[in-house]
């Protein structure tokens, strides 16, 4: 009897063995990251989308689609041209812009940068740092806008987008100008300023995102809500008459924006070369439609 209740002991130890082993290697695979699925991207290869190609891009585990893997630039060109600028280049896994010190004179090698798909609602997420005394800025909504009567030119691009202002606020002088803040770091440039104002200094990384849904807008720096506004409403038209970008000061930048995406309501995400060097990594954007 002895032997029989040690035999059902041994068998009990070696069921519950095999069920512990069983819910280990089951909690090991629902711990494993599920494979990355891909998602097909029209980008156009030309200004205006005249030719067009497709991407298949990674999305994370997050629902995010990765603009940029650290390593190619596939579906991104100069705004208003159909290749990249000689002054961006992929580096330590960073989209950099090698500064011609030219400000927003630009240079023949350098200009603007856009992901060539026109997003509508939307979040995007990135890093960015600046070297001392840099400036850059994150465009969202914009248009590829020809300048009439001069083929194949195009007015810029911060004449169509809004802009989330990119820039090291303790070294620029930019940050002393506009009110009360609102060409710093994180600010709707030259209309609201960003608050909390929590940048980290030069040579640091810092955390940008923008939310873009039905005209709502949120910008977010280093994981805080720093300012929301609205699209296409009375109170944006009378930011926009309050800023340099007023009807009287500025028709044409006064008109694009006071419609900013367009008829669909859409555009492109794009860099700024504003002639610093600027390092930006970790680029990717869900879609909200």
């Amino acid at each position: 009897m002895k032997k029989q209740i040690l035999a059902y002991a041994g068998c009990f130890v070696l069921a519950a063995a095999f069920t512990s082993c069983a819910k280990q290697k089951k909690a090991e695979a629902e711990a494993e990251p599920a494979p990355a699925a891909n998602v097909d991207v029209t980008v156009s290869t030309t200004p205006m989308g005249a030719e067009d190609k497709t991407l298949s891009l990674p999305v994370d585990k997050d629902g995010y689609i990765c603009l940029f893997d650290g390593k190619s630039m596939d579906g991104w060109r100069g705004y208003g041209k159909t290749t990249i600028p000689a002054r961006w280049i992929v580096e330590d896994g960073c989209i950099k812009i090698n500064g011609s010190g030219t400000g927003e004179g630009q240079s023949a090698e350098g200009g603007d940068l856009i992901f060539a798909h026109k997003f509508k609602n939307f979040e995007v997420e990135l890093e960015w740092k600046v070297a001392k005394g840099s400036n850059s800025g994150i465009f969202y909504l914009a248009q590829e806008v020809p300048v009439a009567g001069k083929e194949g030119e195009f007015e810029p691009i911060y004449l169509s987008a809004p802009e989330y202002q990119v820039l090291d606020n303790e070294n620029h002088p930019d940050a002393k100008l506009g009110v009360d803040g609102n060409r710093k770091s994180a600010s709707l440039y030259d209309m609201i300023p960003a608050n909390p104002q929590n940048a980290k200094p030069f040579g640091e990384w810092n955390k940008a995102k923008i939310m873009v849904y039905k005209g709502t807008v949120v910008h977010y720096q280093n994981d805080q809500n720093v300012l929301e506004y609205h699209l296409w409403t009375p109170k944006w038209t009378e930011m926009l008459q309050a800023s340099k970008f007023s009807e009287k000061a500025w028709p044409v930048a006064f008109e694009l924006l006071n419609n900013c995406g367009g008829e669909n309501h859409e555009g492109f995400f794009g860099l700024q070369d504003h002639g610093d060097d600027v390092w930006y990594r970790n680029i990717r954007i869900k879609v909200m439609d």
